[in-house]
């Protein structure tokens, strides 16, 4: 299953117009992530509000992970404090990965932005969270905390942003998005052998791992006739019919 490094913003110096700050409302967003993602069978590892864009880049650099999110909301230059809307989608110019998941977000975000023209995919060697991180990667500027709409936009709109970005990242992996679900114990109920937890839900898929009768698994999504569980550190699908909840 996909590993993916989340990386809400910590610039808890960047105000935003309407209250709080750059680094609270991303970490919000990251927040509502986390059932999506469980659900949805991708296992993450997050940064902590007291670390830094350097210190996340060095953690994430440290393991191995299949991409790298960056959370983010954007300010304009002085001169136009205000007057600038718009989502902004930054990738590394030679990571193809990182501009196909960056064309992912952008079709999704101009479902849900209320001004789809302003959802842009840019390349940028600039940025160190997507120039400098060893997995592929993108940095999600999501509006502007400095204009009153973008920053009202954010602050109603938590759920569907964290929603979007999960639904994106399920497309980019090929594996079916969940809606969040609350977590469930499950037993394994097997008549012979061990029950395969598989990377896909498809019996021709790769086997993660295997649990045997009587093992007890947590059950944090359901795709058809296929949990998503977790078993001895491994995430995977299950088949239903092999599960007593």
């Amino acid at each position: 299953m996909p590993t993916i490094y989340l990386s809400p913003s910590t610039q808890e110096n960047n105000p935003y117009i309407i209250g709080g700050t750059e680094e609270q409302y991303m970490n919000r967003v990251a927040d509502a992530m986390e059932p999506y993602l469980r659900s949805s069978g991708i296992q993450f590892r997050r940064n902590t509000p007291q670390m830094t864009a350097a210190s996340s880049i060095r953690q994430a650099n440290s393991g191995n992970y299949d991409f790298y999110l960056a959370l983010h909301s954007n300010a304009a230059p002085d001169a136009l404090s205000g007057q600038v809307r718009g989502t902004d989608i930054y990738y590394y110019p030679s990571s193809t990965r990182g501009r196909r998941m960056a064309e992912i977000i952008a079709s999704h975000f101009k479902t849900i932005y209320p001004l789809p023209e302003r959802v842009r995919v840019l390349p940028t060697t600039s940025i160190g969270e997507v120039a400098k991180t060893r997995a592929p990667a993108v940095l999600i500027e999501i509006a502007y905390h400095d204009n009153v709409q973008d920053a009202n936009w954010i602050a109603g709109n938590i759920e569907t942003i964290a929603r979007t970005l999960v639904i994106s990242l399920c497309e980019y992996f090929g594996i079916p998005f969940i809606n969040a679900q609350p977590p469930r114990s499950g037993t394994v109920s097997l008549t012979s052998g061990n029950l395969n937890i598989r990377s896909r839900p498809t019996t021709s898929s790769s086997i993660v791992t295997q649990a045997p009768n009587g093992a007890q698994v947590t059950v944090w999504g359901q795709w058809q006739n296929w949990y998503v569980v977790e078993y001895n550190g491994y995430t995977g699908y299950a088949r239903v019919q092999y599960i007593y909840l």
